[in-house]
Formats: C-alpha cells, structure tokens, sequence
C-alpha cells in the first residue's frame, strides 16, 4: 500500500513540472487590439476557455488605443499580430510597402458602437440635425461608419451635424459625461454603464444601421505570415473555436468566461452587454472575410473622402483567407 502511495505521490509531482514545461515550450504570440471592449468577446473566449493554449500559444495582450497605433506596432515588430478595423491595413498598402499587412481573420461583421444622447425616449436619425456629435478619430472605422450611417438618413456630416473628430477614442465618455457634445458613439460596456449611470442614453446601433461590414480583423505582416504560417495557422484556429463556442452558448455563459477581463463591470452588465451585441449579430460566425463585405467598407470609406475608387484594394493582396478556411475546415 505504502508502495502504490509512494507511486501516485510521484506521478502527482511531476504534474505541475510537465505543465510549466507545457508553458515555458508555447509560442509566445504578441497581440495589440484597438481597445479593449466585450465586441471582443470571442476573443476573450479564446484565452478564458484555453483554446490558444490547446493550439501551444500563449498571448500577450496589450492595447493599442486605436487602429493607426496598432497598425504601428505591427509595422514596426513591436506586435505580430494586430486586431483593428481593416481600413488600416488598406492605409498601409496604398502607401506602396511592400511588406504590407495582410488580413488573416475576420472577427465582427458590424460596427458594434451605439448612439447615446441626453435625453430618453423615442429617436429619429433627424434629431442630430443642427447638433454636435463626439464620433471618434477622423478616418477610424468608427467615425466614417457613423457618417455613412448619418448620409443614409439625409444629413451630411459638417453641414447638418457637426462630428467633433479630435477626442480620443478612450476619452470620448469622459468628455461626453463632462458636458461636451449632444451625442456620442460609445462601445460596450462603456455605453451601457454610462446608461446605469444616468448619464446618457442608449438610442440606437450603428451597427444595425449601417449593415454588414468586416468590422475588425486580425492582421500580420507578410513578412511575419512567412516566417511563422503555422503559429497564425495556430492562432486562426483559437480565433475559429471561439467563435463556435459563442455561438453555442447563453449570453450568461459568455458572459462569466470573459468576466476576468472586465474586473470594472458587473456579470450582469457584461450579461446584457452580450444579449445586445447578439441581437445585432456583431460576431463573425467564422473568420472568414468575403469579399462583398470589404467592399462595403471601401465604400463607407470613400464616402467619408478617405479613399478613391482608383485606391481600392485588390481582394487577394489585402486578405489571406488560407488560414481561416484551414481553421473552419
């Protein structure tokens, strides 16, 4: 008896050896997202419910605070892999680089900020008529989707509405809390606190007004992509398993796999933060990005002045959708 104890005291010993080696021998890969948000939830998913650690990655997170700093930080070795919108990477390939970004895998399909203003009750798209509106960095996703949204309900942006582009993405809350602006386009959990808070309101989703669009993405150099395929492949199918699990889960469940990385918000915020990017259908269901819904977002582009037809980025050079068909099988 002392014998068979003795051999299970062993083997229960070397457990936590084999897991630290496990953890010294995975792939560090670094990631920089554009903000830190529950529109990410997938993403989340991914590292709470340890399907990077399935594939023999470890990830580190850090965020960038915008799509032109992350797209920074990838060009310049600092991150492998970005997570911003696409129109980034369109950016950097009319630039004429040759080791440009290309898109691996798509993670929303639709913008996924909401519309808050300072007074409750039933809203028309007429309302901004006349009024200032807090709509993030000019040229971001955010803030062109927002104009297109706003040309689709007949008012022109900077003659109909003014759209105050010079608050940064993190402060736009802040300075709407503060008094500035009549409305702003906030993302969750943000918009949803500043709704418990009383201090604004929740009119409407921009995402649903917009349409589909390959909202944010995940994207490396094709540098990076050669030298290290079976790390994105890797990546890619963390990303893909993910996606599957939110789809096959209650807005509960998200929410309580998640809820680590939002240590500010309520289970029951991040519940109800859930339940409304599901009603929108904010998530990709695979990482797939098609090409009809990168030209929506040339489109929303070159509505907003940002982009030209003649700039218009062949499908094929942008996006390398390789991995994510491997992923999905």
């Amino acid at each position: 008896m002392k014998k068979i104890l003795a051999l299970l005291l062993a083997v229960l010993m070397t457990v936590p050896i084999l897991c630290a080696c496990g953890a010294r021998d995975a792939t560090v890969v670094r990631l920089s997202e554009v903000t830190h948000s529950v529109f990410y939830a997938p993403q989340y998913v991914a590292m709470s419910q340890g399907f990077f650690e399935q594939e023999g990655l470890r990830i580190e997170l850090t965020n960038g605070g915008g799509a032109d700093k992350v797209m920074t930080a990838v060009v310049s070795g600092q991150s492998d892999i970005g997570l911003a919108g696409p129109e980034a990477s369109i950016y950097v390939y009319n630039q004429g680089k040759a080791d440009h970004p290309q898109i691996i895998a798509q993670l929303t399909k639709r913008d996924g900020s909401f519309l808050v203003g300072r007074t409750d009750g039933e809203f028309s798209w007429e309302d901004l008529r006349g009024k200032t509106v807090i709509g993030g960095r000019k040229g971001g996703v955010p803030e062109m989707t927002l104009e297109y949204v706003m040309r689709q309900h007949g008012l022109t942006p900077g003659v109909d509405v003014t759209v105050n582009t010079s608050v940064q993405f993190n402060m736009m809350a802040g300075a709407f809390t503060g008094g500035e602006g009549d409305y702003v386009a906030l993302f969750e959990p943000t918009a949803t606190q500043v709704e418990r808070a009383s201090q604004g309101y929740i009119l409407s989703s921009i995402g649903q007004e917009s349409g589909e669009i390959p909202y944010t993405a995940y994207f490396a150099n094709k540098s990076w992509l050669q030298a290290n395929a079976d790390t994105a492949q890797r990546f890619v199918n963390a990303i893909a398993k993910a996606q599957q699990w939110v789809m096959d889960h209650t807005d509960r469940q998200v929410a309580e796999a998640i809820i680590d990385q939002f240590p500010d918000t309520t289970l029951d915020e991040l519940e109800a933060v859930t339940a409304r990017h599901r009603q929108i259908d904010a998530w990709n269901r695979t990482p797939v990005m098609e090409r009809h819904a990168l030209e929506r977002l040339e489109t929303v582009m070159e509505q907003a002045g940002e982009l030209t037809r003649s700039d218009w980025v062949p499908f094929d050079e942008l996006v390398d959708n390789s991995f994510a068909r491997s992923a999905i099988g």
